[in-house]
């Protein structure tokens, strides 16, 4: 006969384990999706959204003599952009659902559509990778390289690009812009501003009209480096197809019955002028 105090220790096979708090691990924003064009692909149009680029007309000075006789020639050229689909399976079990946590079982719902989210931008993130490349590996992002990116783009000869242009950056890399700019707290009154602002409140500021976003979903390679991006908004367009869509399959040959749920959406990244887009690659080294 066991002799001392009862406590919970000594009736541990009578406890009843209960989940009391459950999360799901935490998602980035989908920033690249709500940085350039979005366009609708209409039912029973096919399959690729196509658009038509008319090339520039020349003007020429003439005299109150001159007989004008050199028509200029309309010309087009277009983009076709190929819509592809996504699309990501669960399978939970009858007995699962019965027997699990009513507070895990709030958090694994909306799982599937945080991982499609995650998905557009990371396919964002890839065609952004076709941009033509600015930095140096193994060295911090300058602020400099982000303006010079933004005029590259808005009085490039070609066609100049047009405003709003947005910055993604990993934000390892956005702790170099932070250092930059409060590397003189300590050494020089700070009076409220710039420094000031990013100092209390991280890197945010817009650097030479460049919209600042972060995105932890830009991949570091094995040697510390990232690949960040600045873009006129309307270098690329995301063509949507079919709205995203949701159905349920019953199961009853699998585990005893259950339900495998479905998600489904169609969308694909078009460039529309690779003069209007910028990799600027740097260190991404974890800030210690």
């Amino acid at each position: 006969m066991p002799t001392g105090y009862t406590t919970p220790t000594a009736l541990a096979e009578s406890l009843d384990i209960i989940a009391a708090a459950a999360r799901s691990r935490r998602e980035y924003d989908a920033v690249v999706p709500q940085l350039v064009d979005r366009v609708e692909l209409d039912a029973t149009t096919g399959t690729g959204w196509r658009e038509v680029l008319f090339e520039q007309l020349a003007a020429q000075a003439v005299t109150s003599a001159t007989v004008l006789d050199n028509p200029q020639q309309y010309d087009d050229s277009a983009i076709t952009i190929t819509l592809e689909m996504v699309q990501i399976q669960t399978f939970l079990s009858d007995k699962t659902r019965r027997n699990l946590n009513k507070k895990a079982w709030a958090q694994m719902g909306k799982l599937p559509g945080e991982a499609m989210m995650r998905k557009r931008d990371e396919d964002g993130l890839t065609a952004l990778d076709a941009s033509v490349q600015m930095g140096a590996i193994a060295t911090p992002v300058q602020v400099g390289d982000v303006a010079s990116a933004r005029y590259i783009i808005t009085s490039n000869p070609t066609e100049r690009g047009p405003m709003p242009i947005a910055g993604v950056f990993h934000g390892y890399a956005l702790k170099d812009f932070f250092d930059q700019l409060v590397g003189g707290i300590g050494t020089y009154p700070v009076p409220e501003g710039a420094t000031a602002t990013v100092f209390k409140k991280g890197f945010y500021l817009p650097i030479a009209d460049v919209s600042i976003h972060e995105d932890g979903n830009i991949a570091i390679d094995s040697l510390d480096d990232a690949k960040n991006f600045v873009f006129s908004k309307s270098a690329w367009v995301l063509v949507n197809g079919m709205r995203i869509r949701t159905e349920t399959r019953r199961e009853a040959h699998i585990a005893g019955g259950g339900d495998s749920l479905f998600l489904t959406d169609e969308y694909a990244y078009g460039l529309r002028l690779a003069t209007w887009t910028r990799e600027i690659v740097g260190d991404a080294t974890a800030p210690a």
